[in-house]
C-alpha cells in the first residue's frame, strides 16, 4: 500500500482582491523528499506556504499534511509541519531558551529539555541559550527560528529562504544539520533565489510564476529538457565577424570566445561551425556548456511571460 504523500497540495486558488496569487496549483510532496519549490518574487510561493501552516485561508482547493486537512484538522496539520519564516519573527522579551520552551507549550510538550539542548548543540547555539533575543545578530535570530520549527520535532519542514542575508559559515551550518534532518528522514520544502542551492540539495522541483505551476519534475529531467545549452567556441584569434542568422543566439563575445544558445533538438552544430568558418573564424575548440539550473529557471519563466 502507498504511503499517503507529506504534503498534497490540490487545486488551490487565492486571491487578493484582483490580484491572484494562487491559480489552481496542484502536486503532491513524498514522504523523505527534499523538495524545492521555486519562482521569482511575488510569483506566490509565499503564499503557498502560508496557506500550507494554516496562517490564511485558500479560496478553493484542499492542503493537507500527512493526510491531516489544514483547515478541517488544523491541530493535526500543524502537528505535523514546521516552518522557518523568509522574516525575522522573534519576541524580544524571552531569552533563547525561553522562547523554545514557550514554543514546546504551544504543542503541549512537556519535559522537551533534552531535545530543546540537542537542538541548541546543533545550531551552534548552546552559548547563547541564556541570551534574549534582542541581543542577537540576524544569523543567531535566523538559526533560533529554524530551533523553533523543528521543537515538536515534526515530520514535514518548510525552509522559506532560510540563507537570504546570512553569512557563509551560516550557511553551510545550515545545510550540514538539513543534511541529517533529511537522512533521518524528514521531508524538506525549500523555497531559495540561491539557485544553486536548490540545484545541489533537491530530489524534485516545482516551479510556480504568477500563481501558476509551470514545471513539476525530478531535477536531472530538469535540466534535460533540451530548452538549451550553451555552445562555447574558441578560435585562433578574435572572433570578428559572426554571421547575422547566428546573431540572435550569441549570449556572450569576448576576443577569441564566442558562447551561443544551443539546443540539441533544433540546431545543428555543423551548420554553427560552418557559418562561422565562412565568416573567415579559424576554430580551434567547440564544447557544450551543459544547462545549469539558474538556465532553465530563466527561459521558463520568460516563456511564460511571453506567453501572458
Amino acid at each position: 500500500m502507498a504511503k499517503q504523500p507529506a504534503v498534497s497540495v490540490q487545486h488551490v486558488s487565492k486571491a487578493f482582491g484582483s490580484l491572484q496569487a494562487l491559480s489552481d496549483v496542484s502536486f503532491d510532496i513524498p514522504q523523505g523528499e527534499f523538495f524545492g519549490l521555486l519562482g521569482p518574487n511575488g510569483a506566490g510561493k509565499s503564499t503557498l506556504i502560508s496557506a500550507l501552516a494554516g496562517l490564511l485561508q485558500a479560496d478553493s482547493g484542499q492542503l493537507s499534511i500527512l493526510g491531516a486537512d489544514v483547515s478541517r484538522d488544523y491541530r493535526e496539520a500543524r502537528k505535523n509541519i514546521g516552518v522557518v519564516p523568509q522574516e525575522l519573527v522573534m519576541d524580544p522579551f524571552f531569552s533563547v531558551r525561553e522562547t523554545l520552551a514557550f514554543q514546546s507549550g504551544y504543542f503541549g510538550l512537556r519535559n522537551n529539555d533534552a531535545w530543546i539542548d540537542e537542538l541548541l548543540e546543533q545550531l551552534n547555539l548552546s552559548d547563547k541559550a541564556d541570551t534574549n533575543m534582542r541581543k542577537l545578530s540576524g544569523g543567531m535570530k535566523r538559526r533560533v527560528l529554524i530551533a523553533q520549527a523543528l521543537v515538536h520535532k515534526p515530520p514535514v519542514l518548510v525552509l522559506d529562504e532560510p540563507t537570504a542575508g546570512v553569512d557563509v559559515e551560516l550557511r553551510q551550518t545550515l545545510w550540514r544539520f538539513v543534511r541529517r534532518l533529511h537522512q533521518s528522514g524528514h521531508t524538506i520544502v525549500l523555497t531559495t533565489h540561491y539557485l544553486e542551492e536548490a540545484e545541489e540539495l533537491c530530489d524534485r522541483i516545482a516551479i510556480i510564476d504568477q500563481g501558476q505551476m509551470i514545471a513539476l519534475e525530478t531535477k536531472d529531467d530538469l535540466l534535460a529538457r533540451g530548452l538549451g545549452s550553451k555552445l562555447l567556441i574558441r578560435a585562433a584569434h578574435d572572433i570578428t565577424a559572426v554571421p547575422e542568422s547566428l546573431m540572435p543566439k550569441v549570449t556572450r563575445q569576448e576576443g577569441r570566445e564566442l558562447e551561443l544558445v544551443f539546443n540539441r533538438e533544433k540546431d545543428s552544430m555543423m551548420d554553427i561551425l560552418d557559418g562561422l568558418r565562412g565568416a573567415a573564424n579559424h576554430i580551434e575548440f567547440v564544447s557544450v556548456l551543459e544547462d545549469r539550473l539558474e538556465d532553465v529557471f530563466v527561459r521558463l519563466t520568460a516563456n511564460n511571460e511571453a506567453q501572458r
